[in-house]
């Protein structure tokens, strides 16, 4: 802190830089944050773990307003204590040199502040202290939690946090009582020993022994009392990790424009922490990266970069565009290529990447029609020219989110209607019976809102066909890893695909897929197979998008809906490097996976709305 004085004049660099890290993660989770401290070298007596949580409606301001407050009541009356660092650290939290911050993004559990990370396991030996957040999903937090059991420990939750916690905490005691033992019997005084077992925790050891049969999706980040910290991802890169270091500083965050921004670094600079890696800290300035699980085949979660991450990390923005110039001749054949009758748009603001690759093909397509054109002109016409060169898409902003309305105090009757009227619309682009729209989105999960909502709002402008694309392929299997999307009867393709079932005949399908699913409920996980991917066999993509354009169209909508979808194919071109399709395709990045979507199918099948890990 005395360096970042004298170099910036604040002895809160740090503290300030992590309040812009938050900031600009805040689209990683709204539901509530918090921030823990560690101060380095405390002397005994002297609380040196500093925690504040917040689950209100504006929970990184709060957080941050509880912190700054403090140290406006510290130096209310002596200004002068800003800047007496060692003043600073025995007298006002958050004085310190290690910061984790955390945004939630609630998919499961409580919403109240005892589910907010950072979560805290105490202890009085500095060592033993561990301080932890992450983002995460567990698919066998029971089989993880059985083993906490037989360690002889008596877990007070059954939640993939707390165990989590409670495993690392199991093993970062056994390395403590190891290196107690070791020293002891060298003759070494235990106030000594102490100091000794701070410089030499076998870090790697824990992380390598607590994550032995973790399984699932994460990025966990964690502090020990006595200053050194670690980030570790998981073995098949499922979520995200990135961090970047120099001589003053080393941060990690879930996505690399964070990083840039906050600290003004180029792309270059910020590293990719690699799948089954840990970002080792220590308290002595030193870096290093450790293998921790044994390498799987990397399924990056390409959701991250159709949707969940900002689109301002310049790999994703150009995915995006991909995205959407890869769907373009889906598009067109939709509208039986007739541009100069369609209006092309796009909903919500997080599509708006896609839609400009999307018009960029289009002009492309333009161009080549212009060309073939002009190529078969016989004489240079000037009025024949002008009209050529006039094709061009026709691109307008036609739906507008407003502010949302509350609607909790509301009789149910006008609800609907409030919920209906969340968008609105540009009047008089759309020429009336005649003109097909274009809508683009990122994705469709449950299609709630384009029923209720969105194609309820466009069929107002009287267009003769509403086109609804998608830019990620239709979402038929639930995610166990971080998004979480985990029901299948919230899913409007899995909806579609059973509704076909039943119109075509082939209900038994359903009956029989229940069965193998039951058949495997109570075997290993790694010995379960998919079997909800007979669901889909029987119908093409095509087939099921239309069924879905019936589900998602209200009864009183007079235009036509056409539904269209992104192709496995064409994601996997547009995102490379970022193959993990499990929503779409059923084929699971980790055992556990198999085993929660056999155990979805069940619960739908039985009446039981839970999740199914």
């Amino acid at each position: 802190m005395e360096y970042y004085l004298g170099k910036y004049g604040t002895a809160f660099f740090a503290l300030n830089k992590m309040q812009l890290l938050m900031e600009k993660q805040h689209n990683r989770g709204q539901d509530g944050a918090g921030i823990a401290c560690i101060k380095f070298d405390p002397q005994p007596g002297m609380r040196y773990i500093n925690r504040v949580r917040s689950d209100s409606d504006s929970p990184i301001m709060d957080i941050f307003r509880t912190i700054h407050n403090g140290f406006n009541k510290a130096a209310k009356d002596r200004p002068e204590v800003l800047n007496d660092v060692q003043w600073l650290k025995r007298h006002v939290e958050f004085s310190g040199e290690l910061f984790l911050g955390h945004l939630r993004y609630g998919t499961f559990g409580g919403h109240g502040i005892n589910a907010i990370h950072p979560i805290v396991r105490e202890n009085n030996w500095l060592t033993r202290n561990l301080v932890l957040a992450g983002n995460f999903n567990m698919t066998n937090v029971d089989e993880l939690f059985s083993r906490l059991v037989n360690y002889g420990q008596f877990p007070t939750e059954t939640s993939d946090t707390v165990t989590i916690l409670e495993k690392i905490g199991h093993f970062l005691d056994e390395e403590n009582e190891r290196l107690y033992q070791e020293y002891r019997a060298q003759g070494y005084e235990k106030r000594e020993i102490t100091r000794m077992i701070a410089q030499n925790i076998d870090i790697p050891g824990i992380l390598q022994h607590s994550s032995k049969y973790w399984d699932g999706g994460y990025v966990i980040a964690g502090l020990f009392g006595h200053g050194d910290a670690f980030v570790m991802r998981d073995p098949a890169g499922i979520r995200p990790a990135f961090f970047y270091q120099d001589e003053e500083v080393v941060v990690a965050a879930s996505e690399r424009p964070v990083i840039q921004t906050a600290l003004n670094v180029k792309a270059s600079a910020v590293q990719e922490l690699q799948p089954g890696h840990a970002l080792i800290m220590r308290r002595n300035g030193t870096v290093t990266h450790c293998p921790c699980r044994p390498p799987a085949e990397r399924r990056s979660c390409s959701f991250e970069r159709i949707y969940f991450s900002r689109g301002t990390d310049q790999d994703i923005y150009q995915e995006r565009k991909a995205l959407g110039r890869s769907l373009t001749p889906t598009v067109l054949e939709a509208i039986d290529h007739d541009l100069v009758n369609t209006v092309f748009s796009y909903i919500p603001n997080t599509a708006a990447v896609a839609f400009y690759g999307m018009m960029e093909a289009l002009d492309d397509f333009c161009d080549r029609i212009k060309m073939e054109r002009i190529l078969q002109l016989r004489q240079c016409d000037e009025a024949a020219l002008k009209e050529i060169l006039a094709l061009r898409p026709r691109a307008e902003k036609i739906a507008v989110k407003d502010v949302k309305m509350r609607t909790f105090i509301t009789q149910d009757t006008r609800r609907d209607d409030l919920v209906t009227h969340v968008y609105d619309v540009t009047y008089g682009v759309v020429r009336d019976g005649l003109d097909n729209l274009v809508v683009l989105d990122d994705s469709i999960v449950r299609g709630t809102t384009l029923r209720q909502s969105i194609i309820r709002i466009l069929d107002r402008l009287n267009p003769k066909q509403i086109v609804i694309a998608s830019s990620a392929p239709q979402i038929r299997y639930p995610d166990c890893y971080g998004i979480d999307m985990a029901k299948l009867h919230d899913f409007v393709a899995f909806n579609a695909v059973i509704a076909l079932l039943h119109e075509t005949g082939r209900a038994g399908v359903i009956n029989e897929v229940y069965k193998k699913c039951k058949a495997q409920e109570h075997k290993p996980k790694e010995e379960i197979v998919n079997h909800v991917k007979d669901i889909y066999r029987p119908f093409s993509v095509r087939e099921i998008s239309e069924r879905i354009a019936k589900i998602v169209t209200p009864p009183e909508v007079k235009s036509r809906v056409v539904i269209v979808y992104q192709s496995i194919e064409d994601l996997h071109r547009s995102c490379p490097e970022h193959l993990g399709d499990w929503y779409f395709t059923g084929d699971y990045p980790t055992p556990g996976g198999n085993k929660v979507v056999n155990q979805a199918f069940i619960n739908y099948i039985e009446g039981r709305n839970l999740r199914a890990y």
